[in-house]
């Protein structure tokens, strides 16, 4: 289903019963909601407690790796890699991330019940929001992406969350965003005490079997 009111998402629930956790799924860049609603019913949940998949749509802005070509993006990129970030997008994304968590508390989910992913960009917003966001959460699962704006870190962490359990994966083979990066991002968050479950895989910007079976497997572990 298609969530009505002023978030633009889409919904799956999974599981026995009314929805007690919930996972907020954000895409990458130039995908839209719909992205990865079909890896849902692959995590193996359906025997398990009640779990709400809400999968937002990032807003359409230009971007300028792409030549400007208006799509859909958490925040603008400058270069290839993502060195060059555009961090008022960043911190206007997290903040709507934030609001959508705000939502799920308001529909009877508890704070630490509710994980926050993201691929690419998505990671990115899933990262920076999760490691600040004031009330304790669940996890943050982070695919094929990096930690950006970590100097700030320091100043703005959550003290909520400074056990929060990290699930990261990435493919060797990444073009878009190299496993180089986000190796460092794994390091900086360890370095910083962070807890990082990390996965590697044999593929390119992409997910694969093997990972979204670790993905549900951590998901189960986080939600059971």
């Amino acid at each position: 289903m298609t969530a009505s009111g002023p978030f633009d998402t889409v919904e799956r629930e999974v599981g026995a019963g009314a929805p007690g956790a919930a996972v907020i799924w954000l895409h990458g860049l130039g995908a839209d909601a719909n992205d990865f609603v079909p890896v849902v019913p692959m995590l193996g949940l359906d025997d398990g407690p009640g779990v709400r998949f809400v999968f937002p749509n990032a807003p359409v802005r230009p971007v300028t790796i792409n030549g400007g070509m208006p799509m859909r993006a958490w925040f603008d990129i400058r270069e290839l890699g993502g060195r060059d970030l555009a961090e008022q997008g960043i911190r206007a994304s997290a903040a709507a991330l934030d609001a959508l968590v705000e939502r799920e508390r308001q529909r009877g989910i508890e704070s630490s019940r509710i994980v926050l992913a993201g691929f690419s960009q998505g990671g990115v917003i899933a990262l920076h929001a999760g490691l600040r966001h004031p009330r304790p959460l669940a996890g943050i699962i982070a695919l094929s992406t990096f930690f950006a704006l970590a100097d700030a870190l320091p100043g703005e962490a959550s003290e909520a969350n400074r056990a929060i359990p990290i699930f990261m994966a990435h493919g060797h083979h990444d073009a878009m965003i190299p496993a180089a990066r986000a190796i460092e991002s794994r390091n900086r968050l360890l370095a910083a005490g962070y807890r990082v479950d990390w996965h590697d895989y044999s593929m390119g910007h992409e997910v694969c079997i093997e990972e979204i079976n670790a993905i549900g497997a951590w998901l189960r572990e986080r939600l059971a």
